[in-house]
């Protein structure tokens, strides 16, 4: 897999595009949830509840909620502009939140969390693919598109670094409801201050009564495809922070939960520059697969850790395979999808992503609950094998688009707008 540093224009160089730091800054706060949420739902459910079991159901009905309605947010926001639709919406998760909050506290039934939990995990902002938007704006036939591209990638490893750290750290040394009501604080502070930012969001266009109806995304095969291996790497995330919570407590030291996660971010972390800082000359298909493999590999390890140390350096490993098989997928998202239906695309990845890390989350819960510690780690295990066969199967279906495809047909009243 040969690869060369020397042709694409630097991070620096990206980084001082004027403006970018006006939405990269609240950008950072605003997509916190999506890496804050699920942990600490699960640690503050537990707490009240006693159950992993039921603390993984909470979490599952937020992120299968999420993953829902993040396709219908992205197609909203092309058709509206994203301060519509980004305010009501961080409103929305701030008020969801604290009610989940609330009720977990109180002791309230299981189907009341569960009420709770659907908006709160279908209103999370899709920061993500709100600033790849911003950048297409920005960098707009620039070659500096590509190397956008890998910073966005790189930077949503950093938020999986630092959310689950911060929310482990606070609901395991200040209070178990702190997690819950930082990720709230940080959408409203941080979504509200990115919708302000209006002079760099994508325009709105239409012209007249003229009327183009986009195709969805989903139409196009390859894009099924990375969802189904989107869906694997929801399951690592998933089911890695069920069982190292439950691995931590069996030994009597819960505190090592956050640094067990933060050895398997960094890992997610440090390959997740590196790979956006190389040009890799061998296909992004080839790339996805081979690194893939790599993960499935790793995480079918995970199970058999019976220590500190050990699980430690699996999770390393598993964490340096996430990041470059992420990467590779959002990279051939450019060559399938047409421009104008490219934000939605992301969404149905980010959204994959949430649904493969919910379904990890009840299957890994149950089986902490009712089997041996460590029990929770065969998910992982089976969502990437699962995925890897898929992959190969399908990989045909990876093959980028023919130049001038496009997604528009019909007659309506838009046009189609460059959003990436």
């Amino acid at each position: 897999m040969a690869s060369t540093v020397t042709s694409r224009p630097g991070y620096g160089k990206l980084l001082r595009t004027r403006g970018a730091w006006t939405f990269l800054l609240p950008g950072f706060a605003a997509r916190q949830p999506f890496a804050m949420l699920t942990i600490s739902i699960v640690l503050l459910v537990q707490h009240t509840t006693g159950s992993y079991g039921a603390a993984g159901a909470v979490a599952a009905v937020t992120g299968v909620s999420m993953a829902l309605f993040a396709p219908f947010t992205g197609r909203l926001t092309d058709r509206l502009g994203q301060r519509a639709v980004l305010v009501p919406g961080v409103l929305v998760h701030t008020l969801s939140g604290l009610s989940l909050t609330a009720l977990a506290l109180t002791g309230a039934p299981l189907w009341a969390l569960f009420a709770a939990a659907v908006p709160t995990g279908a209103s999370v902002p899709q920061i993500g693919p709100m600033v790849r938007a911003r950048w297409g704006v920005k960098l707009q036939g620039s070659p500096l598109m590509t190397t956008a591209a890998a910073f966005e990638s790189v930077t949503d490893e950093l938020t999986f670094v630092f959310g689950p750290l911060v929310a482990t750290a606070l609901c395991t040394a200040v209070d178990p409801a702190a997690g819950l009501l930082t990720e709230a604080a940080l959408t409203l502070i941080g979504g509200l201050l990115f919708a302000a930012q209006k002079s760099t969001q994508p325009t709105v266009a239409g012209s007249g009564h003229a009327r183009v109806e986009h195709v969805s995304a989903l139409r196009v095969p390859g894009v099924r495809v990375l969802i189904v291996a989107f869906l694997g790497i929801g399951s690592v995330f998933g089911g890695m922070q069920v069982s190292l919570a439950a691995f931590s407590d069996s030994i009597g030291e819960p505190g090592l939960n956050g640094v067990l996660y933060g050895v398997f971010a960094a890992g997610n972390m440090v390959s997740g520059i590196v790979c956006g800082a190389v040009v890799w000359k061998a296909a992004p298909q080839r790339r996805l697969l081979l690194g893939y493999a790599a993960l499935a590999l790793t995480a079918s390890g995970l199970w058999a850790a019976h220590s500190v140390v050990v699980l430690a350096g699996i999770g390393l490993l598993v964490g340096m395979c996430i990041a470059p098989a992420l990467i590779t997928g959002y990279t051939l998202v450019e060559g399938l999808v047409p421009v104008g239906a490219r934000t939605e695309a992301f969404t149905w990845l980010t959204g994959a992503v949430a649904l493969g890390q919910a379904a990890a989350v009840t299957a890994s819960g149950q089986l902490e609950d009712r089997f041996w510690d460590g029990a929770g780690f065969l998910v992982p295990m089976a969502g990437t094998a699962l995925a890897l066969i898929t992959l190969v199967a399908l990989r045909s279906r990876l093959s980028t688009r023919p130049a001038g495809r496009t997604v528009a047909r019909g007659v309506g009243h838009r046009v189609p707008v460059a959003v990436d």
